[in-house]
């Protein structure tokens, strides 16, 4: 056996809450710079940044970490973590932490297995309630991981604290929803492609036999996941990016930015930055998963030591 043994009894909803919130942050931490870099690329070329000749241009993931480091220093790669940190303890909770509640509330009584669409159901619902909650932490964060490709004299925000009360002072409490509903849309679609996806890819490796409930089966699950929502999230989280980090004014909504970016870029631009964004939810969904498991696992062993 790899890692803790499952526990005897299920864990609790609170139990599951708190350790998906806790991972979220755990996964956060490793794979950060790779979500930075994503985002430098997504917002690379918008018309609001005009570059001359000779500035910094990305290229690639190993480019874009390279250039970044050089050019701004290593801390450049965590800019908004603290902001990504507090996403993680509300969004992740939600969406990860509530999913398999919600998903036995959607599952008919009697029922021997939960079917597809109570798992996609579960997926959009629990994606849903966790943007709605979680979107001021989302705005914040992609703002200060795109601010540091401006000079020092155009940066925004001094902090994270600045940068909430900036945005609700400048744009209003609407500034710190901005871009709630492609957010919502990418979330969607994210925890169906993620959630759902480890949820029947760990059942059928269980089922069949193939792996056991452990560790690598967790791995395989979450890397499964990870392939699946980039694949289907990565327009979406490339149009959610360029919106939140726009100036007010700058975009009507969140369509007329997909229409600029598909004037600009054409549909390939709907793919930016798409290996950082895979190298990084892939690697984030098995850090996430496995201690998400181990975690729950964790906790169980700790309650009887505890009574």
């Amino acid at each position: 056996m790899v890692g803790l043994k499952p526990p005897e009894v299920p864990p609790t909803a609170a139990v599951k809450f708190v350790s998906a919130g806790m991972a979220g942050c755990v996964a956060d931490l490793c794979t950060f710079p790779l979500d930075t870099a994503k985002v430098r690329l997504q917002i690379q070329g918008e018309a609001r940044i005009p570059r001359p000749v000779s500035s910094v241009r990305y290229r690639g993931v190993l480019g874009t970490l390279s250039t970044m480091v050089r050019t701004e220093g290593a801390r450049s790669l965590y800019s908004g973590l603290a902001a990504g940190l507090q996403r993680q303890m509300s969004f992740a909770s939600i969406r990860i932490g509530l999913y398999d509640s919600v998903k036995q509330l959607y599952t008919p009584k009697g029922a021997e297995n939960t079917g597809m669409a109570a798992r996609l159901l579960a997926g959009c619902t629990t994606g849903a309630v966790a943007v709605a909650c979680a979107q001021p932490t989302d705005v914040v964060k992609v703002r200060f991981q795109a601010s540091g490709a401006l000079p020092d004299s155009a940066r925004r925000y001094s902090g994270t604290v600045d940068a909430y009360r900036t945005i609700a002072r400048e744009e209003g409490i609407r500034g710190l929803w901005r871009g709630t509903l492609p957010n919502i849309a990418r979330n969607a679609i994210i925890n169906c492609g993620e959630l759902v996806t480890y949820d029947l890819l760990k059942d059928a490796l269980l089922r069949t036999r193939l792996m056991t409930d452990n560790v690598p089966c967790h791995f395989v699950a979450a890397f499964g996941a990870g392939f699946c929502a980039t694949l289907v999230a990565s327009p979406v989280d490339v149009v959610k990016t360029r919106y939140m980090n726009a100036s007010p004014g700058e975009y009507r909504s969140a369509l007329s930015c997909l229409l600029a970016l598909l004037t600009q870029d054409g549909p390939a631009g709907l793919y930016k930055g798409f290996v950082p964004s895979f190298l990084r939810l892939g690697s984030w969904n098995v850090v996430m998963f496995v201690s998400y498991e181990q975690l729950q696992r964790a906790v169980a062993l700790a309650r009887p030591a505890l009574a």
